[in-house]
């Protein structure tokens, strides 16, 4: 959610690569195998969500936000909202650093050895 509860979505293409490395972090942060019931429950100083729809597997987590890896220590599952907050750092990392490949105004092919 965004502000005034505005669900912000977007949609973009990208080739199989891109999506291979989604799998990779994905399986890679165990976070599949996580549940979120043991994590503390979204309040009034945010909430945090992520869906996941990976091959026939579909699972949802939400959680109150989380500011640092410290707030996952206070957890009923400290490991798995570990795992979880990592993957999220993760994917921010990835998503934005397309969008600066995206929107560069000089094309690679400027840089020369």
């Amino acid at each position: 959610m965004y502000q005034n509860n505005e669900l912000i979505r977007k949609e973009m293409y990208c080739h199989q690569s891109v999506l291979e490395e989604l799998k990779r972090i994905i399986d890679d942060s165990q976070v599949m195998k996580a549940d979120d019931k043991l994590w503390p429950e979204p309040d009034k100083v945010g909430r945090q969500e992520l869906e996941i729809v990976y091959g026939r597997e579909h699972i949802s987590f939400a959680t109150t936000k989380i500011g640092s890896i410290n707030d996952t220590q206070d957890s009923e599952d400290p490991e798995g909202m570990k795992n979880f907050y990592y993957l999220v750092l993760d994917l921010k990392t990835l998503v934005f650093s397309m969008i600066d490949l995206h929107f560069r105004i000089k094309p690679l092919g400027h840089l020369k050895a």
